[in-house]
C-alpha cells in the first residue's frame, strides 16, 4: 500500500511519534483558539515554515496540499460572497495550517510508530473491554488508506498525462475507486487471516 513517509532524512525524522502527535495536538487546539485573522495569518506562516523546512521530504505530498490549498481558497470566496469575510479568511487560514502541520506530521512518522503510541495511549481503556491493538490498527488504517489514496491519485494522473498530455481531473474517479476498492479488500483478507476472529 502507498504512503506518504519519506525516507529523506530531516530534522522532524529525529522526534518521537509521541512527541510529534503531542504537538500537533496542542497546535491543532490552538488554532481554534486564536480568533484575530492576523493572530491566524501568523500561525499559517510558522506552519507553512516547518513544512518548508522538510525540503525533498514533503514532495510525495504536494498534491494533497494543492487540493486541500485550493479547498481553502474556496471556503473563503464562499464567506466572502456571503459577505462574511473575516469568517472564511479564519476558516481558510485554520485549513491551511492545518494541513501543513498534518503533512509534516505524515511524511516523518512511520505508521507502525504511530500504531504503537496509540496502543499506548488506549491502554487504560482495557479495563471497559476495548482492546488497544485493534483500535489503534483501525485508527492507523484510517491514515494509510488517505494516504494511499492521494498516492493512488498521483500515480494515475501522472499515467494518464503520459498517454494524453493532460490532467486527467474528474476521469481519474471511476478507475481510482476500482483501485481502492481492491486494496481494501486485500487488506481485509490479510487481516482476517491473521488476525482471525477474535
Amino acid at each position: 500500500m502507498g504512503s506518504l513517509y519519506s525516507e529523506h532524512p530531516t530534522w522532524l525524522h529525529g522526534w518521537s511519534a509521541g512527541r510529534k502527535l503531542l504537538l500537533l495536538s496542542f497546535l491543532g487546539m490552538a488554532l481554534f483558539a486564536l480568533r484575530a485573522p492576523w493572530q491566524l495569518a501568523l500561525a499559517c506562516m510558522g506552519c507553512a515554515l516547518v513544512h518548508a523546512t522538510l525540503g525533498p521530504a514533503t514532495q510525495a505530498a504536494r498534491r494533497l496540499l494543492v487540493s486541500v490549498l485550493a479547498a481553502a481558497t474556496l471556503v473563503a470566496i464562499f464567506h466572502v460572497w456571503m459577505g462574511t469575510w473575516e469568517s472564511g479568511l479564519a476558516s481558510a487560514l485554520r485549513l491551511a495550517s492545518a494541513c501543513f502541520i498534518g503533512i509534516a506530521f505524515t511524511v516523518t512518522t512511520r505508521t507502525s510508530d504511530i500504531i504503537d503510541v496509540l496502543e499506548w495511549l488506549l491502554r487504560p481503556l482495557t479495563v471497559l473491554g476495548v482492546k488497544p491493538g485493534r483500535l489503534s490498527l483501525q485508527l492507523a488504517l484510517m491514515q494509510r488508506f488517505t494516504e494511499h489514496f492521494f498516492v493512488q491519485w498521483q500515480k494515475l494522473d501522472e499515467a494518464y498525462r503520459v498517454r494524453t498530455g493532460r490532467t486527467g481531473g474528474l476521469r481519474l474517479i471511476a478507475p481510482l475507486t476500482v483501485q481502492m476498492l481492491r486494496t481494501m479488500r486485500r487488506t481485509g483478507d490479510a487481516l482476517y487471516a491473521r488476525l482471525g476472529e477474535d
